[in-house]
């Protein structure tokens, strides 16, 4: 009986949501994204449905411009097989996903439905896909350190919950293996990963080898390859961050794992660029700057629970300057740079100590810890300035105190900080190699708030 309850609940529910009224307009003009049509009346953001009966059946789109009475829409699937004449169905619903702890372990796509052929996930909730940030006033402040198993982010790069960070990198530098280390070893409950815009091979190469069965089993995987729609990709990405914060809502600690940021502001200047705006920076409209904040900006704390963010930044010609690398360094609360050089010399994670900066690290880092780590990087420092001299043999060994103790210490240094991809290293571990490389003794109250 209980089970019959269930199921007459799913069709009660759907039926309620039932508009029996629909507004109906007609394709008028279809150009390379872009639909319009005449009507229907609906709001940007709203969903619709395109009626093209030659093979193609019904086709979700969305309203994403309106000029007078002509509607602008972008279909989130191909657009062969609309013409002109084609009936549009507004449905006055915007674009939301189901939500519910079987999302575990599950594939979705852009639009929230599962690709895994494991069968449907029932759900009664729905989270819309674009929502607002927490209230400011509301977020609590970021105190507690969050583990990511990562020795150099663990150790010199402290993340607290709720902070949010870039990793910034060019191609082939190993950001999506770093992804699948932190999914793997994080301390937190779950894992929420967002592919967009990559290749369609990486897919499962991220699942089999960077993610494996464990990082599975506590994560979500939403995806949208480079081969979908522009509407498609920019929708995952809010998708995966409705999702995050459905186990936010719960209480939980959630990693949310995001590559990348830059195939999102593409997908949005391909939209923007397409319903009429003008290339503002580098070709890029005032859209993109516009959605990026608002994306960033839904995670964090809020008064139940924390998201914790990465978020890869694909830098192209590896210029940190460029316009979106620039805009997401302002938005979050620090960076990790990944170096070509260091990955030339099978140093990975390819992480640029020097180069990175933790905003919160000095907040949830313990006083001992925060001094190992400021003098691990200070011999890091040296050894950079000097390494010019260094390489050459000009430089005479006992000449300077700083440096001879920067180069004793060098391969002790990069011992630590390289890490091999299935290699797990516990944050106890990690402050006590840190203590010991600095001379320093982590006391027992530093570790044992992490144990």
């Amino acid at each position: 009986m209980a089970v019959l309850d269930t199921i007459l609940t799913k069709y009660i529910d759907a039926a309620e949501q039932i508009d029996p009224i629909k507004c109906v307009g007609h394709v008028t003009k279809v150009q390379g994204l872009l639909i319009e049509s005449r009507g229907p009346q609906a709001i940007i953001g709203e969903v619709c449905r395109i009626h093209a009966p030659k093979g193609r059946g019904i086709i979700r789109a969305e309203v994403v411009g309106l000029r007078g009475e002509t509607v602008q829409l972008m279909a989130y699937d191909e657009t062969t097989g609309i013409e002109v004449g084609n009936r549009v169905v507004s449905t006055g619903e915007l674009l939301s996903v189901p939500v519910s702890n079987k999302l575990l372990g599950r594939v979705l796509d852009s639009l929230g439905k599962p690709t895994d052929g494991k069968g449907d996930i029932e759900a009664p909730l729905y989270y819309p896909a674009q929502a607002d940030p927490p209230n400011p006033l509301k977020r609590k402040r970021i105190t507690e350190r969050i583990v990511t198993g990562v020795r150099a982010i663990d150790g010199l790069l402290p993340i607290g919950k709720g902070q949010r960070m870039g990793i910034f990198a060019g191609s082939g530098v190993g950001k999506s293996t770093l992804l699948g280390m932190i999914a793997r070893n994080t301390s937190a409950d779950v894992n929420v990963v967002a592919l967009i815009g990559e290749r369609g091979r990486e897919v499962n190469d991220f699942i089999a080898n960077d993610l494996g069965p464990e990082g599975l089993a506590r994560s979500v995987i939403v995806v949208s390859p480079s081969s979908a729609p522009p509407l498609s990709r920019l929708r995952g990405a809010y998708v995966a961050t409705a999702v995050a914060e459905y186990f936010r809502d719960q209480g939980l600690d959630v990693m949310l794992l995001f590559d990348s940021v830059t195939r999102f502001a593409r997908a949005q200047r391909e939209i923007g660029l397409a319903i009429g705006e003008p290339p503002a920076t580098r070709g890029y409209p005032p859209s993109v700057f516009d959605s990026m904040p608002k994306l960033l900006e839904r995670c964090g704390t809020s008064d139940k629970g924390t998201i914790t963010g990465f978020y890869t930044i694909l830098v192209d010609g590896d210029d940190m300057d460029e316009p979106i690398a620039d805009t997401v360094r302002g938005i979050l609360d620090g960076h990790i740079v990944l170096s070509r050089r260091l990955a030339e010399r099978y140093h990975y994670p390819a992480i640029d100590i020097l180069a990175s900066v933790s905003r919160l690290g000095p907040t949830v880092a313990g006083p001992v810890t925060k001094k190992a780590g400021g003098y691990l990087r200070r011999l890091m420092a040296t050894y950079a300035e000097a390494e010019d001299l260094i390489d050459v043999g000009a430089y005479k060994p006992g000449s300077n105190p700083a440096i001879d103790e920067a180069i004793a210490k060098k391969s002790a240094i990069d011992a630590f900080l390289i890490q091999a991809v299935e290699e797990r290293t516990s944050i106890k571990d990690t402050l006590q190699a840190m203590g010991n490389l600095a001379n320093m003794q982590i006391p027992d109250e530093e570790l044992g708030q992490y144990s």
